[in-house]
């Protein structure tokens, strides 16, 4: 079948409708494919042209003008928001007068997990898809192509078609049909179990209470409220926020049955908070930030807090986000995540599959090693 190829700046090209419909055809879609939060992204300011981030998906449509696939791609200006480093790379190239940047980047701004990328109603349209990609990437002048957090069907598929595969680790959460919180403690090892308590006695000890929030229950001042404490954090780590208050409020109205606040008070005031992203089977860890610094209390906001969630609303996943071996400690067991890459140089497309191969050597070992601190009684 012929495809007609459009290339969008905007999603609204494509509109919310057709997007959305295209997104729930998918095998595990997830709440940050959603036409509202890609939206809320580039119509906030952080994910545009002058942050760095330009748009430019790739859209397929067939005879009827129906829409048949779609791939969120990126021209990008920088290497920040994405979860996979390559400075080394880009570092490379500069070293031996090349330019790295802009390079295409086929991601979720921002958010590093796993996910379609390559959305299509059928595998034909899928294939369609990827040879667009290829010819994209040749055509342009660009030094490389990155696929971020592909689902291991479709990173075969992008190796078949001449990407590097690259994999990662992430810590995620099962649940095991557990009734409470002092369910899942009980089949953690003694100290693991110990500790976690000693963690959320800390924080009831410090005066602290804790309230969860409902995406339809938040208010303008909730959003202000958790925007300071992001903005804070990020002060503290010397670093500039990705997102901002407008971004917050967009998907605070466009898709609040997939968010919750966990707000932190003391003496009748807030003090930290962090949101969580959720869906009917998956929960995201996603932003934190705090005015106050308690003891312990970023693990029982971020982390404690929304467990007893997922026990409560039989929630299987918590996906905790980027790195972190500490999560193992709170139950949270090493997961294997890919991306792909695809370079113009040859020879520095060499010397990266060169790397990778060392690379890939040294997860595995890792991962073999994690599992063996297995925090659970078994």
């Amino acid at each position: 079948m012929n495809y007609r190829t459009h290339i969008v700046s905007s999603l609204s090209e494509i509109g919310q409708p057709a997007w959305d419909a295209l997104v729930a055809l998918q095998p595990e879609p997830n709440p940050f494919l959603s036409f509202a939060f890609l939206h809320a992204l580039h119509e906030s300011g952080s994910a545009t042209p002058e942050t760095g981030w330009q748009p430019q998906y790739i859209a397929l449509y067939d005879a009827d003008d129906a829409l048949a696939a779609a791939l969120p791609l990126y021209v990008k200006g920088h290497s920040y928001g994405e979860y996979v480093f390559d400075w080394a790379w880009a570092n490379a190239y500069q070293e031996h007068g090349l330019d790295y940047y802009p390079k295409l980047l086929c991601a979720i701004p921002f958010t590093p997990v796993t996910g379609p990328r390559l959305l299509a109603r059928d595998a034909r349209a899928r294939a369609a898809l990827v040879d667009v990609l290829v010819a994209t990437q040749k055509a342009t002048d660009v030094s490389s192509t990155h696929v971020l957090f592909p689902p291991d069907d479709q990173a075969q598929q992008l190796a078949a078609a001449g990407f590097l595969l690259r994999s990662g680790v992430q810590f995620h959460w099962m649940n095991a049909g557990y009734a409470t919180f002092d369910d899942f403690l009980a089949t953690l090892e003694h100290k693991k179990r110990k500790n976690i308590r000693a963690e959320r006695r800390k924080v009831r000890d410090a005066g602290v209470t804790l309230r969860r929030v409902r995406g339809p229950d938040i208010l303008d001042e909730d959003w202000r409220f958790f925007t300071r404490c992001y903005r804070n954090t990020y002060a503290e780590h010397f670093s500039k926020p990705y997102l901002n208050l407008d971004f917050f409020r967009r998907i605070g109205k466009t898709m609040p049955a997939n968010l919750m606040l966990v707000i932190a008070e003391r003496d009748g005031r807030p003090i930290a908070a962090s949101l969580v992203v959720h869906d009917a089977t998956t929960l995201y860890g996603r932003y934190w930030g705090a005015l106050e610094h308690v003891p312990c209390l970023h693990f029982e906001a971020a982390y404690y807090q929304p467990l007893e969630f997922c026990i409560e609303q039989g929630i299987q996943v918590f996906e905790g986000g980027a790195q972190g071996e500490h999560k193992m400690a709170r139950g949270f067991l090493p997961t294997r995540t890919w991306s792909a890459h695809w370079l113009a140089h040859p020879s520095f497309a060499n010397a990266v599959e060169r790397f990778l191969e060392r690379e890939a050597g040294g997860i595995d070992d890792y991962i073999d090693e994690l599992n063996d601190r297995n925090p659970f009684r078994t």
